[in-house]
């Protein structure tokens, strides 16, 4: 059977991923995700107003049109989790495809308010939740399956494409949790079984965020237990404390909350981003939040919440906002620049529980945005996070399991591909023959 492997988007930069599969006619297109630095570098843009072929020359969402190439018809279009840059160009490009939208139930509750908060689309692919561990037909001779990982979002999988040339695993985004706050470790033995099934791996497509980074990833319970001791650091506080963190990042969140509930304050989280990602896990059960805390994403619902913060007493309250990389509409900029009601003071506390995305724009407005809140006394309290991405020890371990016999380095810039090909070369593999360094817009034939 011919396998074909388009490398359409993310294979230039960190974000806009989008990967499709052909395994003789049947094709899988694995991500349509946004390139996020490509938005925030334009004031006001509103991207749920802005039609595709406009998204794709500004390089904001995956340039698709090399999928004409590919002689099949696409069978399924799989998220593997629910961060923009994964999913974000869903509502613009997968109208094209008459195929459904398979992930799993969190991801594909995300999708579905992209889709509905599109305003030039009518989006109408079946979407279709499968759980990590379940198994879908693609085609007469192919199955699609999901296996749980862990990230910095809840309900990530790495699908996996079993084919009769071997096993394409599409290895975006995990990083090797054992110990996880909210979910089950990852699931590392199936990952062992798929490398000694049948015909193995045929080839692994990889994220190489983190692989110049020695070692291992922590787990989410060590940010767990770095954030536990910076809040008891300032529960005598008396004045204003404010955390930010990513508003996807269910895990974190409900640290958040339930810490500002051990040193006394009300948590109250603020954003739309934070509304939505923390409210769909709520209403999915996916989270326990206590039965009082409040959820305020629209402008004036937001400005209430500050107003009766100021009026109670900052000390009583943990506002938990967006903006943790000085995005310039996000709750905690606002804050900064003194658009909102909240007035910092010198002494305040503001917590970042997030690191910055080493990105030119993101590095530039989280700058400025720290810069506005120190110019108004706060105290800094920085990257109080662990990474959701593997190191290269996470990067060794997963090719000691998988054995593939081809490796595609992607997530990441031809810079960020050197730490990984070094590794996979140390391993044995080879530039040109089954370590394919590639770019956007481009095939792969790995059998013909």
């Amino acid at each position: 059977m011919e396998i074909e492997i388009a490398t359409i988007g993310g294979y230039e930069e960190v974000g806009r991923q989008m990967t499709a599969v052909r395994a003789g006619d049947d094709i899988v297109i694995f991500d349509m995700g946004l390139n996020l630095s490509q938005v925030l570098i334009h004031d006001n843009v509103e991207t749920e107003k802005m039609h595709s072929l406009d998204l794709i020359d500004m390089g904001a969402i995956p340039d698709d049109r090399v999928m004409s190439d590919l002689e099949g018809d696409v069978k399924a279009i799989v998220p593997t989790h629910g961060h923009l840059d994964h999913i974000g160009a869903i509502s613009k490009l997968a109208h094209r495809y008459d195929a459904p939208i398979v992930g799993s139930p969190f991801t594909i509750e995300l999708v579905k308010g992209e889709i509905e908060s599109e305003q030039k689309f009518g989006v109408e692919n079946d979407l279709v939740k499968m759980e990590a561990g379940g198994t879908m037909p693609i085609g007469d001779d192919c199955e699609l399956e999901f296996v749980h990982v862990t990230h910095s979002i809840i309900g990530a999988i790495n699908p996996v494409l079993h084919t009769p040339e071997g096993a394409v695993v599409y290895g975006l985004d995990k990083r090797m949790d054992h110990d996880p706050v909210l979910e089950d470790p990852i699931d590392m033995e199936r990952f062992r079984e798929i490398g000694r099934e049948g015909e193995g791996v045929l080839c692994y497509i990889e994220d190489c965020t983190n692989a110049g980074k020695k070692g291992r990833t922590p787990s989410e319970s060590t940010a767990r237990r770095h954030l536990e001791d910076v809040m008891k650091s300032v529960e005598d506080y008396d004045g204003g404390i404010i955390a930010t963190t990513f508003s996807s990042h269910i895990s974190r969140v409900s640290s958040l909350v339930e810490f500002a509930k051990d040193i006394g304050r009300e948590p109250i989280l603020l954003g739309r981003s934070m509304e939505r990602y923390s409210g769909t896990a709520e209403r999915m059960g996916r989270v326990n939040f206590p039965d009082d805390l409040g959820m305020f994403g629209h402008r004036k619902s937001v400005d209430r919440a500050f107003k009766r913060v100021m009026n109670e007493g900052k000390e009583n309250f943990l506002p938990i906002v967006t903006g943790h990389q000085g995005e310039p509409r996000a709750m905690l900029t606002r804050m900064g620049r003194g658009e909102t009601p909240y007035d910092i003071e010198d002494g305040d506390k503001v917590i970042f529980s997030a690191s910055v995305i080493p990105e030119p724009t993101n590095e530039g407005q989280r700058y400025q945005s720290e810069q506005l809140l120190r110019m108004q006394g706060a105290r800094i309290y920085d990257d109080i996070h662990v990474s959701g991405h593997l190191r290269e020890e996470g990067h060794y371990q997963m090719l000691q399991a998988l054995q593939p016999q081809h490796l595609i380095p992607a997530h990441q810039d031809m810079a960020g591909f050197a730490p990984y090909t070094k590794l996979a070369k140390s391993q044995g593999y080879k530039v040109g023959r089954d370590l394919h360094v590639t770019e956007n817009g481009n095939t792969i034939q790995l059998v013909e």
